[in-house]
């Protein structure tokens, strides 16, 4: 049919809310989240966008110290409010409640003039050929701001969300820095990143 969208029928086609994602996965996710915390040192910025995985680094960092942290997520939000060593920036913007996040045109220009060390981007869907994607458009477009005033990409995810594709890409596969990711990542999905450059950082539960 001329004009038709074939979408991946892998990909949910309706968003599940923040209390639907936090149930999935968890453990595994935590195990990413112990990993991903490590890389924090005084002294570092970082952007935290919203999602489950990045609440429970979120979580993990209320023992750093002189460490400044900027979101878009309420729920990463409320977590570092007793994470009295970390410096707290919100990007502000248009609520979406489904996400508990913060989107528009005022959260990218909340960006424009700063320069992180790190992104922690958790994500919906990744294949090496069609990069990292997501179903809403806003949340795209936050997300390359974000990976554009960040020294290093980190993405923080689980294996259930490869060889996925959704509706609006946020980069390339290749700009990735660093993934970490638990052990049950597709095997040609692993050779693939390591051929691409991208460190590969495996967790268990």
């Amino acid at each position: 049919m001329a004009g038709a969208l074939i979408c991946d029928s892998t990909t949910p086609s309706v968003e599940p809310s923040v209390e639907d994602k936090s149930a999935l996965n968890t453990a595994m996710k935590r195990s990413v989240a112990k990993a991903a915390v490590e890389l924090i040192q005084p002294g570092h910025r970082v952007i935290l966008d919203s999602g489950t995985t990045t609440f429970e680094i979120a979580r993990l960092m209320r023992k750093h110290t002189d460490v400044i942290a900027m979101t878009n997520g309420m729920n990463v939000a409320n977590a570092l409010l007793e994470a009295e060593g970390v410096e707290l920036l919100m990007t502000g913007g248009h609520l979406r409640r489904q996400s508990q996040s913060f989107y528009g045109d005022q959260a990218e220009q909340s960006l424009q003039n700063y320069h992180f060390d790190m992104l922690f981007l958790g994500v919906d869907a990744i294949d090496l050929e069609r990069g990292v994607s997501t179903h809403n458009e806003d949340e795209a477009r936050l997300n390359r701001r974000m990976c554009e005033v960040a020294e290093r990409i980190i993405v923080v995810t689980d294996s259930s969300k490869f060889n996925r594709s959704s509706l609006h890409k946020i980069i390339d596969t290749q700009r990735i820095d660093m993934i970490i990711v638990d052990e049950g990542i597709p095997a040609d999905s692993l050779e693939g990143l390591r051929k691409a450059g991208v460190e590969v950082i495996l967790v268990g539960e």
